[in-house]
């Protein structure tokens, strides 16, 4: 199953409203749960980025799709990667 990890930085409009990070997500879990994809773990993070997201859904399409739907709420900018377990990787390497 396509697994995706999401770096979230807050926006300026995410900054000011802070507070409201932790029930946003929570929201977004319930939303993206709704439509197939699992939020397997979220947390804070301070240094450069200032959140993880790790998703993980049967269809690449939903899970870019929950990600496009969280950054059209203006709170925060994504920088997402594909992530493989080892044997994902080594049946992407052997081809």
């Amino acid at each position: 199953m396509p697994r995706y990890l999401s770096l979230l930085q807050f926006t300026d409009k995410g900054a000011q409203a802070m507070g409201q990070s932790t029930e946003r997500a929570r929201k977004f879990a319930e939303t993206a749960k709704k439509s197939g994809v699992t939020v397997e773990a979220q947390y804070w993070t301070i240094g450069r980025y200032d959140g993880v997201l790790i998703l993980s859904g049967p269809k690449p399409n939903q899970l870019l799709h929950c990600l496009a739907e969280l950054v059209s709420s203006g709170n925060v900018k994504t920088h997402t990667l594909q992530v493989l377990t080892d044997k994902e990787f080594e049946a992407v390497v052997e081809g």
